[in-house]
């Protein structure tokens, strides 16, 4: 029988928890938020797995930078850092409490690669940035849909105004522009835009620039 000294071997799941417990699964991840936060996250929040998907698509070589249109708590950045620490990763989000929540979970979790902007997207021109992550930031605006707070105004002028100036500016963007887009109508895609490829039941699709 082997004695108290013989070493562990640990399983991957406890590798994980050992180098970065709060990666283990989105539960333990969400925890980096307060409750209130916490709640929303299964239907507000993109899951770590579509985060790994994405930046696998997303970050072909170092030195990238990604935006994410809308980035809530911003956990696509934090997890997309974690997967892909090569690139750099900037959110934008218009709700200023989230965006404080999103600096205290990047504080804790000491990311370097990671920004998050309080602000409307269209303050920024996009072609600052290589390549984008939208989990489709404008559907609340939409009468019946679901609201994450009601600290901004909603209409659905503002959907179809952000829906036209997001494909506007996308337009602008290079040939090799890669765009991931999860639960989206696709009405902000131009049509110079080819798919890819998809995944989760085609909610997951991947867009490049020809």
């Amino acid at each position: 029988m082997p004695n108290d000294k013989t070493p562990k071997v640990l399983s991957m799941s406890e590798k994980n928890k050992v180098l970065n417990p709060w990666f283990c699964s989105d539960g333990d991840f969400d925890r980096l938020y307060p409750s209130s936060i916490q709640a929303l996250a299964s239907k507000h929040w993109t899951p770590l797995m579509i985060a790994r998907k994405v930046v696998h698509f997303l970050v072909r070589e170092s030195g990238v930078r990604i935006l994410d249109i809308g980035s809530g708590a911003g956990k696509f950045c934090l997890g997309a850092a974690y997967y892909q620490p090569g690139a750099f990763y900037t959110g934008i989000e218009q709700r200023k409490n989230l965006v404080l929540c999103a600096k205290d979970a990047k504080a804790r979790l000491q990311f370097k690669n990671v920004n998050f902007i309080h602000g409307n997207f269209t303050m920024l021109d996009l072609r600052y940035y290589d390549h984008f992550y939208f989990y489709n930031a404008f559907h609340e605006n939409l009468i019946g849909t679901e609201k994450i707070d009601y600290s901004i105004a909603y209409s659905n002028e503002l959907y179809h105004y952000y829906i036209q100036y997001l494909r506007w500016q996308l337009e602008r963007l290079p040939r090799g522009t890669q765009l991931a887009t999860f639960h989206s109508t696709e009405d902000e895609i131009p049509a110079s835009y080819h798919l890819a490829g998809c995944d989760f039941d085609d909610l997951l699709k991947f867009w490049i620039k020809t």
